[in-house]
């Protein structure tokens, strides 16, 4: 019986770094490298490696995600696998589940451990993820399952999976829904489906999305924020290059009385998003009365962005702006979430 083949793209991240003379951690191993480290993976799938970049994801842009999408795209293969960086894994991974329409599994990776330390968990991610990438269930229900991280034997849906610890091993969870699966020996065990309405719904809208880039501004929101910064971008004849806006609000959708006025000229400007900052789960909407409340600020026509953590918000805005989307529709797609 043959082997699923498996085909891994390499695009950086701690991963793949290697210490210098002094001693510092710098990118440079190659996917070649990765797959070299992991022995037991050719006893698991038929691998094929490509180093696609050798950067930190916190130096990877939207554009370079759109281009590894289309390339997934054009794969012959059972299963795709993504390491990179950690630092934006949980948006990477999102974008890619908006963009990525396929019935292989599209699983993203990486480590919290570079691999001059003791216990790395690189070499063990990798192999985690190849494994589910060839596990039956996964394949079976890879289109219901849309793409996933795999961190310390946990898989999770892309859309749910945050970052919530800079540093520790078990830095990603998924607070709202838990992980979708585990691996236990050499098997994935099943936990159950994530439900994805709103990513289906929205790609339906979204189509290819292969516009130009469309910067979204992240505002934010603390203690007696005063609202310089909305005030810049409101008094910028190009809104300092913004086109959209995800604000990270109070709570279940509020911000700060006094910028009741601003957030109302905010909302005319550009297609403006809120979001909680309290990292995902579904915001208030008729519950709290005052200037800026939930009920105002859904009145002055800012979108609700549902149980979207406010990275994920923004990526979701940036994909609705390329797609060239109008503002009701771009809040329909977000009204899917919740």
């Amino acid at each position: 019986m043959s082997k699923p083949r498996i085909h891994i793209l390499a695009l950086g991240g701690t991963i793949a770094t290697r210490p210098d003379a002094s001693g510092v951690m710098q990118m440079g191993a190659g996917a070649d490298d990765l797959v070299k480290a992991v022995p037991l993976l050719a006893t698991v799938a038929e691998v094929q490696a490509e180093t696609v970049s050798r950067v930190g994801s916190h130096s990877l842009s939207f554009d370079q995600i759109h281009a590894l999408a289309a390339k997934i795209a054009t794969l012959q293969a059972d299963g795709v696998v993504v390491t990179q960086g950690t630092d934006t894994l949980e948006e990477t991974a999102f974008l890619l589940d908006l963009l990525v329409q396929l019935d292989i599994p599209v699983i993203v990776t990486a480590a919290m451990r570079n691999p001059a330390l003791t216990s790395a968990d690189g070499p063990g991610n990798l192999l985690a993820a190849v494994r589910v990438a060839c596990d039956a269930w996964i394949r079976r229900h890879a289109r219901a399952l849309g793409v996933l991280t795999v961190m310390l034997d946990e898989v999770y849906a892309a859309a749910d999976v945050i970052k919530a610890h800079p540093t520790r091993l078990n830095a990603f969870m998924a607070s709202q829904t838990g992980p979708i699966a585990a691996l236990v020996e050499d098997r994935v065990v099943p936990l159950g489906l994530p439900v994805r309405d709103a990513i289906d719904a929205a790609r339906k809208k979204l189509g290819k999305a292969s516009g130009a880039a469309q910067p979204v501004a992240l505002l934010w929101m603390g203690l007696d924020e005063p609202g310089h910064l909305i005030e810049a971008l409101l008094g910028a004849s190009d809104r300092l290059g913004y086109r959209g806006a995800v604000v990270a609000a109070m709570g279940g959708g509020h911000v700060p009385e006094p910028l009741a006025d601003r957030m109302g000229r905010l909302a005319a400007a550009l297609p403006t998003v809120i979001s909680s900052r309290a990292g995902g789960g579904a915001m208030l909407r008729h519950t709290y009365g005052g200037p800026t409340s939930e009920i105002a600020l859904r009145k002055m026509g800012i979108i609700w962005g549902g149980r979207l953590h406010p990275l994920k918000a923004r990526v979701l805005l940036d994909t609705c702006l390329r797609a060239g989307l109008a503002r009701d529709t771009i809040a329909e797609v977000f009204d899917a979430f919740g």
